[in-house]
């Protein structure tokens, strides 16, 4: 990881595996109902607690994403491709992060990863392989 990597609240005392649980699903619920903010603070203590959960900083990244934070959203997503770097959906959402921030070269390379990855139509089209 890099200096750079968001830094995290201590676990909370009164937290548990249940509690976690709970955090995450109901983060789930806020960032479909379009409150990437309230997701984001709730999987903070999730992550704090479990740092090495990739579903948990995945949430987290896309939360960030939806929130228009785009250094800690390609921060996760890199902190996941770090762990996973066949996941097709997090080298297609980084993708796209690095094109809402103005980046086009290294969003063809993770659009194209993506679709090697994973030939869904989405990330085929995203591709551009034939320009």
């Amino acid at each position: 990881m890099s200096d750079t990597t968001p830094q995290l609240p201590p676990p909370s005392r009164s937290s548990s595996p249940e509690t976690h649980v709970i955090d995450y699903r109901a983060a789930e619920q806020l960032l479909a109902a379009r409150d990437p903010r309230g997701a984001v603070k709730l999987l903070d203590s999730v992550i704090a607690a479990h740092p090495e959960n990739t579903a948990a900083r995945l949430l987290r990244a896309r939360a960030f994403f939806a929130a228009a934070q785009l250094r800690p959203a390609e921060l996760e997503f890199e902190i996941v491709l770090e762990r996973e770097p066949d996941n097709a959906f997090a080298h297609f959402a980084l993708a796209r992060t690095h094109e809402r921030a103005g980046r086009p070269d290294q969003a063809r390379k993770h659009f194209r990863l993506a679709a090697a990855l994973d030939p869904q139509p989405d990330y085929l089209a995203a591709a551009r392989f034939e320009s």
